[in-house]
């Protein structure tokens, strides 16, 4: 493995962080994978597309692009308390099994990518080139200055995550409940006020991470596809595990840059499948995750 693929490796791994991270979030409180988190990265993305065209008639360059972030971000944190809402607070009241979890999830995620077709059709869309197209040169390497701008803008919402999971009263709070969400209703927290505060935060990384795909991808109404990667890099890293997410998604971008420059784009998937299925038989857990099973 050369140094340019893992820069490009470590490029890619900062936006499947973010999918990870969002994933592992709503997994860490409630014990389900929620799997609706992919139709709300192809809104966000939508979003972000619409936010761009709007906007660039009076800013461009690089507030161009953060005001397109902006707009995904709150478009992604508000959405998750709806989905929140719709989907899984009645579940929880009635503490239903995870299946119905399970269900709900895939049902919000494709009822959210056909109602984005209904109204934005199914023709492919790219964002406008806001971004500058030069590399930067470091020594013998490059980096193009959007891939350099995607890992800048990811490194600083997941160290701003951190900063609130580990160093606020909310983040204490979710930390709190995701050991167990009936002992901390017992000492007088609010799950509901909690569980939407996760969901916000779990939208606003993947209306970030929404405009990133549909920068790096044609904008589409399946884009959010693309949680299969951050549900993978989660079974690597650990499910539950923000921690054992930022690792794995760090690591498979790197495998799929050198797996894509070995045995080819269309190979590529396929062993990393094959590298999930043997993290799942040899190590369940993950790498940084402890044994952790979906609530019954």
């Amino acid at each position: 493995m050369t140094i340019q693929q893992l820069i490009n490796g470590i490029s890619l791994g900062s936006v499947y962080a973010l999918i990870a991270v969002g994933f592992a979030l709503i997994f860490n409180i409630l014990k389900f994978s929620n799997f609706s988190h992919g139709g709300l990265m192809s809104v966000t993305a939508y979003i972000g597309y619409i936010a761009a065209i709007v906007l660039m008639n009076y800013i461009d360059s690089l507030p161009l692009f953060m005001a397109t972030l902006v707009a995904a971000a709150l478009g992604g944190g508000l959405l998750a308390l709806v989905v929140e809402r719709v989907a899984f607070r009645r579940l929880r009241s009635n503490n239903s099994p995870v299946i119905y979890y399970f269900i709900s999830s895939i049902t919000m995620g494709i009822l959210l990518e056909n109602v984005l077709t209904i109204f934005a059709s199914s023709n492919f869309y790219s964002y406008p080139s806001f971004l500058p197209a030069a590399v930067f040169n470091f020594g013998s390497f490059t980096i193009a200055i959007p891939d350099l701008l995607m890992l800048c803008f990811s490194t600083s919402s997941l160290l701003i995550l951190l900063f609130v999971l580990y160093k606020t009263k909310i983040g204490l709070a979710i930390r709190t409940m995701s050991f167990d969400i009936n002992t901390a209703k017992l000492m007088g927290m609010d799950p509901n006020a909690v569980v939407a505060a996760t969901f916000f935060a779990s939208g606003v990384l993947g209306g970030i991470s929404g405009v990133f795909l549909g920068i790096n991808y044609t904008l589409y109404p399946q884009l959010g596809q693309m949680i299969v990667k951050g549900f993978i890099a989660s079974v690597i890293g650990g499910l539950g595990s923000i921690t054992g997410a930022l690792i794995g998604a760090v690591l498979l971008g790197i495998v799929e840059i050198f797996l894509i420059g070995s045995v080819g784009a269309g190979w590529a998937p396929v062993f990393v499948f094959i590298i999930m299925l043997v993290f799942l038989l040899l190590r369940p857990r993950g790498i940084a995750g402890v044994v952790v099973q979906e609530k019954a």
